[in-house]
């Protein structure tokens, strides 16, 4: 899946995975060294998620409903928590992708599959 940032006509992402599942949403990017540049989760529903388990930072940005962002936590270190109650669902992004592509609260997402 490709995401781009609509808003400020930037791409977040060319090979996002998406999680939708039980299993796919638990595992999430505990399997993963590294997050390469351009790759990706997007975790669908989810308003929460955290990074315990990790071995690297993550930038995170919370989406909802009508694709528009409502959180971003930049660098979300290994063990901690980040939560948005009022997403529907998550994109976890290598770390500074959200700065690279000026992602702020507002900005609406397009997801191609």
């Amino acid at each position: 899946m490709r995401i781009i940032n609509t808003t400020r006509q930037q791409i977040l992402g060319e090979h996002i995975k998406v999680a939708a599942s039980f299993f796919t949403r638990m595992i999430g990017l505990l399997a993963t060294p590294k997050l390469q540049e351009g790759a990706g989760l997007l975790i669908k529903p989810c308003s929460s998620v955290h990074t315990f388990g990790m071995r690297y930072p993550i930038d995170v940005i919370f989406v909802d409903s009508s694709h528009a962002v409502v959180k971003v936590v930049a660098g979300l270190k290994p063990c901690c928590l980040a939560i948005s109650l009022g997403a529907s669902y998550v994109i976890e992004l290598p770390e500074g992708t959200a700065a690279a592509a000026l992602t702020q609260i507002g900005d609406k997402l397009e997801l191609i599959e």
